[in-house]
């Protein structure tokens, strides 16, 4: 599994936000895809944050006590953020996914988001590797 790199098995194709998205966009776009969160990017690409299901919770109480679900993105993601590279090992990947509480990890290469890797990403792996293929 040390030679199976995240690169193999990560999303490229990924739904983004910018921190001027419009907050109630944002919750829109994820319940119509069923995704439970997506990285936050500025106009370079770079990762500033990622936008979860728990932070969409503070725009669900902000709307309960005030009637207002208005904001932006960049008002409520989580500005700290593990992200890995994608020459990483996909067994290092599932220490970190044992470790912590994420469902996926973002991926940056040179400061830019390349990719998203999940926990079913890196079982998908496990089962390549043990099965003998490869992508």
């Amino acid at each position: 599994m040390r030679s199976v790199k995240v690169t193999e098995y990560m999303a490229r194709n990924l739904t983004t936000f910018t921190p001027e998205t419009k907050v109630f966009d944002a919750l829109e776009v994820l319940l119509r895809k069923n995704y439970s969160g997506a990285p936050v990017v500025n106009a370079s690409g770079e990762l500033v944050g990622v936008l979860s299901e728990a932070d969409l919770m503070r725009v669900a109480i902000q709307g309960s006590y005030h009637g207002d679900t208005s904001g932006l993105v960049g008002d409520f993601m989580s500005t700290k953020v593990t992200s890995i590279a994608p020459d990483l090992d996909l067994y290092s990947v599932a220490e970190m996914f044992a470790k912590h509480h994420y469902k996926r990890f973002p991926v940056v290469s040179a400061g830019k988001l390349v990719g998203m890797i999940s926990r079913r990403d890196v079982l998908q792996g496990v089962e390549d590797f043990v099965a003998g293929r490869r992508r």
